[in-house]
C-alpha cells in the first residue's frame, strides 16, 4: 500500500494545495461581489463562466499536453490561475470578473487533466481504486479547508485573493520538481448526446440536473449567504457543510449502490435532496437548520455523481465506457452552465430563497424521472452491476475514464473469486 502512494504523494500535497486556492477563490466571488454591489443575475453569469471555462478546457488540454507535454502544460496553466487570482481585486467589474473565472475555469480543467493522467499512469489495476479515492479525499479536504482560510482575511481587501494565488503558486513548485515523463493522454471521442440518451436516459438526464445542482451549490451559495446577511465566517462554515455532507455520505451511498436497484437509491438521494433544500427553504433563518440543510444537500450530490456513472455503466459494454464517460462529462458541463444561470435569475426576482427553490425542485425532477424510467426497464441484477467508486463532480474525463476502467475489471474479476471458490 505504501509502494502505492510512494510516487504520487507530491502530486496528492499538490493537488490540496490548489485546492485550497480554487476553494477559496469561489467562496470569494459571492462575498466581494456582494460588497462591489454586484446583483444575483451578475453573480449567476460570473459563476457559469467557470464552467464554461473548466467545458472548454477539458476538450483542449489534451491536445496541448500532446504538443509540449504535461510539465510545461502544468506549469502554464498554474502560473495563468495565479495571476487571475490577483486580477480579481483590481477589476470590479461583472464582465471582467466573467473572463477571468472563464480563463479560470480553463485552467482548472487542464490541471485537473494532467494531475490524473499522472496519476493513472502511476496505478496498476489493482492500486488504482485506492488512488484514485485518495485523489478524491484530497480534493475535498482541499475545498473544506480553503473555507477556514477565509476568516483569516478581510474579503474586502486584496488579502484573500493574494493568499488563494500563492497557494496555487506553491502547488505547482514541488510538482513540477518531481514530476516524471508521463506518455499523452489519450481521452476517448465522447458519445454523441443521442446516443447516451438511448443507452442510458436516466444517466444522461440526471448528470445533466446534476450539474446545475453542483453548480448552483458552489458557485451561488456564497451569495446566498451575502444576501441573507450571514458574516464572512458563517458562510465559509455554510459552504465548508456541503462539502463536508458528500464525504461523509459518500461511502455509505457507495456501499449501498453495489446491494441494491440503484435506481431506487438515486431516487432516495434526489428525495433527501428536495426534502432537505426544501427545509432550507423554510427555515425562516435559523443558522443551525440552514446549515444541516446544507449538509444534507451537499452531502448527496457528489454521490449521485458517482451513482450515475455506475448506472450508465451497467447499461454499456466494457468498450462502451470511455466514450460514455466522456459524454457524461460533456452533459454534466452543459447542466453546470445552465443551472446557476437559472437560479440567478429566480434570485433577482423572487428573492435570495429561490435559491433552495430551484435545488429543491431540480433535486425533485431528477427523483420523479427515476421513478418514471423504473417503469421503463427492468432492473439490471446486483451481481451483473459495475462497481462504485467516488468520482467527484470536478473530475475531469481522465479519471472518470480511469474509475470506470476499475470498476469493469473488478466486475470481471469478481465471477472469476466466485468460480475459484
Amino acid at each position: 500500500m505504501g509502494h502505492a502512494f510512494s510516487g504520487i504523494w507530491v502530486l496528492l500535497i499538490g493537488i490540496v494545495l490548489i485546492m485550497l486556492g480554487n476553494g477559496m477563490h469561489f467562496t470569494l466571488i459571492g462575498l466581494r461581489g456582494g460588497i462591489e454591489g454586484f446583483s444575483s443575475a451578475q453573480l449567476a453569469i460570473i459563476t457559469s463562466g467557470y464552467f464554461m471555462g473548466f467545458l472548454s478546457g477539458a476538450q483542449v488540454t489534451p491536445r496541448l499536453i500532446r504538443r509540449v507535454g504535461h510539465v510545461r502544460v502544468f506549469a502554464a496553466l498554474g502560473s495563468t490561475m495565479s495571476a487571475g487570482l490577483i486580477a480579481f481585486p483590481m477589476m470590479a467589474d461583472p464582465w471582467a470578473w466573467t473572463i477571468l473565472r472563464l480563463v479560470i475555469g480553463f485552467c482548472m480543467s487542464g490541471v485537473y487533466v494532467t494531475a490524473e493522467s499522472w496519476l493513472n499512469h502511476a496505478a496498476t489495476n489493482e492500486t488504482r481504486g485506492k488512488i484514485l479515492s485518495a485523489y478524491m479525499i484530497a480534493q475535498t479536504l482541499g475545498i473544506i479547508g480553503a473555507q477556514g482560510l477565509l476568516t483569516l482575511g478581510d474579503a474586502a481587501t486584496p488579502a484573500l485573493f493574494i493568499g488563494a494565488s500563492i497557494l496555487v503558486s506553491l502547488s505547482v513548485a514541488p510538482i513540477l520538481l518531481s514530476v516524471t515523463p508521463v506518455p499523452a493522454v489519450e481521452l476517448a471521442r465522447p458519445m454523441p448526446l443521442k446516443k447516451l440518451f438511448r443507452s442510458s436516459p436516466l444517466g444522461t438526464v440526471g448528470i445533466f440536473l446534476l450539474g446545475g445542482i453542483y453548480a448552483t451549490q458552489s458557485g451561488m451559495g456564497a451569495v446566498f449567504g451575502t444576501l441573507v446577511g450571514m458574516g464572512a465566517a458563517e458562510i465559509a462554515v455554510f459552504v465548508a457543510m456541503m462539502f463536508a455532507g458528500a464525504l461523509v455520505l459518500q461511502y455509505p451511498i457507495g456501499w449501498l449502490s453495489d446491494q441494491m436497484d440503484r435506481r431506487w437509491l438515486i431516487f432516495a438521494a434526489a428525495f433527501l435532496g428536495a426534502a432537505s433544500c426544501a427545509a432550507g427553504w423554510a427555515t425562516g433563518g435559523s443558522l443551525h437548520l440552514l446549515m444541516a440543510a446544507a449538509f444534507l444537500a451537499g452531502g448527496v450530490t457528489t454521490p449521485l455523481y458517482a451513482l450515475f456513472l455506475a448506472f450508465t455503466n451497467d447499461s454499456l459494454d466494457a468498450e462502451e465506457m470511455p466514450a460514455a464517460s466522456g459524454g457524461l462529462v460533456f452533459t454534466f458541463g452543459l447542466g453546470a452552465i445552465a443551472g446557476p444561470l437559472a437560479t440567478g435569475w429566480a434570485m433577482q426576482g423572487i428573492g435570495p430563497e429561490a435559491f433552495w427553490l430551484v435545488l429543491s425542485v431540480t433535486f425533485a425532477a431528477v427523483a420523479l424521472y427515476a421513478l418514471y424510467r423504473m417503469t421503463q426497464r427492468p432492473p439490471v441484477p446486483s451481481d451483473e452491476t459495475e462497481s462504485y467508486l467516488a468520482v467527484l463532480p470536478s473530475s475531469s474525463a481522465v479519471a472518470v475514464e480511469a474509475a470506470g476502467a476499475w470498476a469493469a475489471g473488478q466486475a470481471e474479476d469478481e465471477p472469476e473469486e466466485e468460480d475459484e471458490a
